[in-house]
């Protein structure tokens, strides 16, 4: 059944600094889609209020899942998480005193990902060898790239048909950028998912996207219907390829 997300018109920021206004974007079943902006410029709040972490101010995000539409906003994070949707933070969020196996058992907590523990925590071993070999060990303290890949992997473990990802890039070496980039979109296929994207590495984003926009200063400012429309904008060339 179709699983997509909806924001229509979405404002919102922090006290009184305004961060987003009047955002609209749409993610369809099974699409990839790149949410691309330099850094300040809205990207993680935009996921939070998603994940009704920030409360936008005004406008609307609902998301349709297993071909049923929610509205998200007022629901509390752990609500939209049991609905079907994961995020996997900027900065990875990991607990480093906790091990590679305790921190993915951590996300099955809704009864969904319960009931399919055992073959998901399969899946990411096989997914994810290192994480396999390094299952006892420490979160905090395995290599930049591991740490990706284990934030990767315990959003899996919730058992998400919607995957909001922030910045994947961040902190990693371009091999490994591309090593990440590569296993989102196996991740994606694998498991029929829904992607939002944000990523400021624009080369990187538009491989795995099928379409995109670009945010500036909090306001959308441009649609991209496919990957060669993001590329071949004026805007994107100025921003991201120096042209």
């Amino acid at each position: 059944m179709a699983n997509s997300i909806d924001v229509r018109e979405v404002s919102a920021g922090y006290g009184s600094v305004q961060v987003l206004d009047r955002i609209s974007l749409s993610v369809n079943d099974a699409e990839t889609v790149a949410l691309l902006g330099t850094n300040g410029n809205g990207k993680s709040t935009l996921m939070k209020c998603i994940m009704g972490i920030v409360v936008p101010s005004s406008g609307r995000i609902t998301a349709v899942i297993e071909g049923v539409e929610h509205e998200l906003i007022g629901r509390a994070p752990e609500d939209i998480v049991e609905l079907g949707i994961s995020l996997v933070p900027e900065g990875r969020r990991l607990f480093p005193r906790l091990s590679v196996e305790e921190n993915l058992l951590l996300g099955a907590y809704r009864a969904a990902a319960r009931h399919a523990l055992d073959g998901n925590l399969d899946f990411c071993y096989a997914t994810f060898p290192v994480l396999a070999a390094r299952r006892k060990q420490l979160a905090g303290s395995l290599s930049g790239g591991e740490q990706q890949m284990l934030t990767l992997a315990r959003a899996l473990m919730t058992e998400p048909r919607i995957l909001l990802i922030d910045e994947p890039s961040v902190g990693l070496s371009p091999l490994l950028v591309i090593h990440t980039i590569d296993k989102i979109r196996e991740l994606k296929e694998r498991r029929q998912l829904t992607v939002l994207m944000a990523e400021q590495n624009f080369q990187q984003a538009i491989r795995i996207a099928d379409r995109g926009y670009v945010i500036v200063h909090g306001r959308m400012a441009y649609e991209g219907r496919s990957r060669d429309e993001l590329a071949d904008n004026e805007l994107v060339r100025k921003l991201y390829l120096g042209m």
